[in-house]
């Protein structure tokens, strides 16, 4: 309603905030601490963030102090009961930064999910009526590439693929970007992976190096090439190994809140200006984003 009205008397949407899916089907390789560090960069440069957690394990709510009460809405609430208003599961964590806690139980919503017709876009559609209040919003996803995950990259602007230089790592992202490319071509033509983003990265182990160097050779060899990953790289600067990080969890804290001065503070706030510096112009992303609501339209039609 409200957004017809102001169409209908010229006034201007206002530009669609920046979607970014942190996405690793691989547990443990700092895609939750990223997610938390880099919406709490983003809201100390003055962009109005939300960080939704995915995750069953609801880390991500942990990071800023949060335990759900029992009846307390979470994100489960944001699949399963369409008559709570996204707006009431927003949780203010710091002045710029909102999120929508997890819980345990979202565990159980992958096989509920899959009951229902257009199971892809519930969490696009959810978001859609909260979405202008917005600049950036940061997508937690499970370590997984099922339902929730898709979810996700429906409605994802751009994949950021937290990971560690290992080898395996490699052979893992391969698999992750099929899925994109799935998504990209059926639910989202938008879709585009901004790169892979190094966690607890240590600068002189000998594989570490050679990781990074066929991570760089790896998306090279795509430019070009059409692909959602076309112009992905490995984003700079990575992300040392810093207990600093691995202790602000256990204090409710982002790394800015903890210790602002230490090198896990200093590689997200360059990592979030280094990903914040790709993205188009929000009248280009607009643009688009009007763009693919036609194309959608028009295959709803048929």
């Amino acid at each position: 309603m409200k957004r017809s009205s102001a169409k209908s008397a010229g006034i201007p949407k206002p530009p669609p905030p920046r979607v970014i899916a942190l996405l690793n089907q691989k547990g443990g390789v700092g895609k939750t601490t990223s997610t938390a560090n880099l919406g709490a960069a983003y809201a100390i440069a003055g962009l109005r963030t939300l960080v939704v957690d995915l995750d069953p394990q609801s880390n991500l709510s942990l990071h800023f102090g949060h335990e759900p009460a029992p009846d307390q809405p979470t994100v489960r609430d944001l699949f399963m009961r369409t008559e709570v208003p996204a707006a009431d599961l927003l949780r203010q964590a710091r002045p710029n930064l909102w999120f929508v806690p997890s819980d345990t139980e979202l565990a159980l919503v992958e096989g509920e999910l899959a009951l229902q017709p257009n199971m892809q876009h519930i969490l696009a559609q959810r978001l859609e009526r909260i979405m202008d209040r917005f600049d950036v919003i940061l997508l937690d996803c499970p370590p997984s590439l099922g339902v929730l995950t898709v979810n996700a990259l429906t409605v994802a602007d751009e994949v950021v693929v937290p990971t560690q230089a290992q080898y395996l790592a490699l052979r893992g992202l391969e698999k992750l970007l099929e899925t994109v490319l799935l998504v990209q071509q059926a639910l989202n033509p938008r879709l585009r992976v901004a790169g892979v983003l190094l966690c607890m990265h240590e600068s002189q182990s000998s594989h570490g190096k050679a990781v990074v160097e066929e991570m760089d050779q790896y998306f090279e060899k795509f430019r070009g090439s059409g692909l959602p990953w076309q112009d992905a790289s490995v984003l700079r600067p990575a992300v040392r190994r810093n207990i600093k990080l691995a202790e602000a969890p256990s204090f409710g804290q982002t790394i800015f809140d903890y210790a602002p001065t230490c090198a896990g503070a200093a590689d997200y706030r360059a990592l979030a200006e280094a990903i914040r510096a790709r993205w188009p112009s929000r009248t280009d992303a607009s643009q688009a984003h009007e763009s693919v609501a036609v194309v959608g339209a028009s295959v709803e039609s048929r």
